[in-house]
Order: C-alpha cells, then sequence, then structure tokens
C-alpha cells in the first residue's frame, strides 16, 4: 500500500475532478441581485405567502382551532419526511439553504401562485366543454398532473439558474424535488383541512377535519413528494448537467411518469365510480406501486453519487486512513453496510462499525470543504476514523 508520499498522482486528480463535478462542498448564496431567477422566485413566493396566509386570516375567527390542529400535525409529519430525505442523501448533501428555498417554492409559488390559478381556469374550461359532471369526475386528473408537476418543475429550474454548482445530477434533482413537493403537499394539505373543517357550516370544524386529516397523512407517503422527486430527476435528465449526461428519452419518461401517478390518483373516484369497497384497495395498490416506482429511481440516480464518494475517499485507503472493507461499505447500497455491520460481531462492535462509517463520511465531508487538501479539520477527521475504529475514548479539551 503507498504512503502519502508515493500516493498515485491520478488518484488525487480523480479526487479533485469529483469534488469540482459534484460540487460537494460549496456553499449557496441565496441573494443575487443581478440575476433574474433571484426576482422571479422572491416575487413568486411572496406573492403565494401572502395569498396563503390571507386565506388563513379570514378563515381563522371560525376555523382557528382546526387550522391550528392542521398546521401542527402536517407539521409533524413533514419533519418526518424532511428526516428522512435528508437521511437518504447520504453523498454531496445540498446545503441547507438551499433545501429551505426548495421547500418554500412548493409551499407558496407552486401552491397558491401557478397551481391554483391554472387549476381553477382548466376546471372551469371543462365544465364548459363537457360539462360540469364530467370535469367533477375527470377533471382533477386531466389538470393537476400537468399544472401542478410544472409548477414544481419550474421551481427546479430557478433552483439550477440560482445554484448551478450544486444541482449537478439527477440525484440532486431527486432530492430537491422532494423537498419542492413536501413543501406543495403540506400547505396543499392545510387547504383541504380547511374546506373539510368548513363542510359542516362551522358545527364541529375540528371534528369535521380530523378524518380528512388521517387520510391525507396515512395515503401522503405516495404523493407530492414522491412525484417530485420522480419528476425532478426526470426534469435534469431532460436538460443534462455537467456531471450528469443528457438522457433524453430517460426524461421525457421519468416525467411522463410523475405525471401519469398524479393523475391516475386524481382519478381514483372516478375509476372506481365512487365505490368505496374499490377505493381504498385501488389507493393501497397505487401507493404500491408508486413507492416501487420511487425507489428504482433513488437506485437509478445514486451511483453517480457512490462514485464521487469513492473517488474522493479513494486516496485514503492508499493513506491506510481506511479500510477496503469500510470503503465498500461506504460506497455501496444499504446491503453491503448491513453486511460490514454484521461482519463486526457483537452489538458494541457493530455500533462501533456504524460510527466508523459516519466518521469516514464526516472526513468526505472535511476533504470536499477543502477541495481536498490537507487543513487541520481534515487531519481531525482522519484522527477520528482511526479512535473510533480502535475503540478509544473521545478526548476531552
Amino acid at each position: 500500500m503507498s504512503t502519502p508520499t508515493t500516493q498515485p498522482a491520478n488518484d488525487l486528480l480523480t479526487r479533485a475532478g469529483a469534488i469540482e463535478n459534484s460540487g460537494w462542498g460549496r456553499s449557496f448564496t441565496f441573494y443575487q441581485p443581478r440575476n433574474a431567477a433571484f426576482w422571479v422566485y422572491l416575487a413568486l413566493v411572496v406573492s403565494g405567502a401572502f395569498k396563503f396566509f390571507s386565506l388563513l386570516s379570514s378563515s381563522a375567527g371560525a376555523y382557528g382551532e382546526a387550522i391550528a390542529l392542521s398546521l401542527v400535525l402536517f407539521g409533524v409529519y413533514g419533519a418526518i419526511f424532511w428526516w428522512f430525505t435528508q437521511h437518504i442523501d447520504r453523498y454531496a448533501r445540498q446545503p441547507v439553504k438551499l433545501i429551505v428555498v426548495a421547500f418554500l417554492w412548493g409551499s407558496f409559488a407552486a401552491t397558491w401562485v401557478m397551481a391554483a390559478n391554472a387549476n381553477d381556469a382548466i376546471l372551469s374550461l371543462y365544465a364548459k366543454t363537457f360539462g360540469q359532471a364530467w370535469a367533477s369526475d375527470w377533471g382533477p386528473g386531466l389538470t393537476a398532473p400537468f399544472t401542478e408537476e410544472i409548477a414544481k418543475g419550474i421551481g427546479l429550474l430557478l433552483l439550477i439558474a440560482l445554484a448551478s454548482r450544486l444541482v449537478r445530477t439527477a440525484f440532486d434533482g431527486f432530492i430537491l424535488g422532494a423537498f419542492i413537493g413536501l413543501g406543495f403537499q403540506i400547505f396543499e394539505d392545510v387547504l383541504y383541512a380547511l374546506n373539510s373543517a368548513a363542510s359542516q357550516f362551522g358545527a364541529d370544524p375540528v371534528g369535521a377535519a380530523m378524518p380528512t386529516i388521517i387520510l391525507r397523512m396515512v395515503f401522503g407517503v405516495a404523493a407530492h413528494t414522491l412525484y417530485s422527486a420522480i419528476f425532478g430527476a426526470g426534469l435534469v435528465y431532460l436538460l443534462g448537467r455537467p456531471a450528469e449526461p443528457r438522457r433524453v428519452g430517460r426524461g421525457l419518461a421519468l416525467m411522463a411518469t410523475a405525471m401519469l401517478l398524479h393523475g391516475l390518483w386524481d382519478s381514483a373516484g372516478a375509476l372506481t365510480q365512487g365505490k368505496n369497497a374499490l377505493l381504498f384497495p385501488l389507493f393501497f395498490v397505487m401507493v404500491a406501486a408508486a413507492l416501487t416506482l420511487v425507489v428504482r429511481v433513488f437506485r437509478m440516480t445514486v451511483p453517480r453519487e457512490r462514485q464521487f464518494l469513492s473517488d474522493i475517499l479513494a486516496p485514503e485507503v492508499d493513506r491506510g486512513v481506511i479500510t477496503d472493507e469500510e470503503f465498500v461499505a461506504l460506497c455501496g447500497d444499504h446491503k453491503a453496510r448491513r453486511a460490514f455491520r454484521k461482519s463486526a460481531g457483537g452489538h458494541a462492535a457493530r455500533k462501533r462499525a456504524e460510527y466508523v462509517l459516519e466518521a469516514a463520511a464526516d472526513l468526505a465531508d472535511a476533504l470536499a470543504d477543502s477541495h481536498g487538501t490537507n487543513t487541520g479539520r481534515v487531519e481531525f477527521a482522519r484522527s477520528e476514523v482511526s479512535r473510533i475504529r480502535s475503540g478509544q475514548p473521545s478526548v476531552k479539551l
């Protein structure tokens, strides 16, 4: 095994290229007054936020308790989704600031400025052309998949314009799309809860809203967060990025798949003709199909991220900082990580093995932040990998 002084130069060049191509370690600046995308984003998000909070304030007197309950429950629900989406992003993680910007676009601009207005206009045209009954049954499924997915996709385009050095791969589109969809989903669900609260003319608004809240939470696992993740990955494939070759067919297929899933969901009532005996089984089938598809898209997009991680950490194997087994587990899938933990032995050893992988991931972050140069943070991260592996206690200063 080579020492630091004889380390192959090509490995270090490969590391530098991976850091540059992935955007790993780069920061995000939201305030960009010379970038038109900044002003478009700001105007639409502020307009959407004003519209949403105006709606809440006008209804707070009559349905305040239902609104507060829905905000709390959907807020907790959204926090769980947020944590999970962050958890699966083990690689060139996006800055929190960029994730918040994505979430706010879905929460206000895509929902209240773009999709809401477009949906109302198209549904009105359907009613005039095909009749009110047809529009009520089939209109949502033939409107929302186009207006809402495109509205969320425009947000991703703006994020690319604002953070071109950070949105580099289809996996980035997958993650940011998920956060855009999460914002859309939570604030749309609040509106559904508010409408349900008003359905009994103010009598027991909380009781009237609860069934809607529960149903939206149960079936929300296969809703906007999922659709937008698939659509976002497809959009990046369609456009191509410096670290992601353009694949038009794949991109269009994924975007169409997201729209199809969305359309089937919104057409469930029409497809089953309102029969609950068929409706709920259909919902479960669609949820299972949607989850299967999103897992496949994740597996489709993540290998490039793993390759970046591999390129960044390969020189650390040559240095002896990371073992071959740790390297394979860290750059592999969940099965590789599980096999590595099991091979460690007892419970304490398995926990230590997991901590070693986390320390190695921290080392990758430190190397990316330093652009591959040796800094105090990098040396500390290396020492932490060795310390944790040996089972030594941390040094208290």
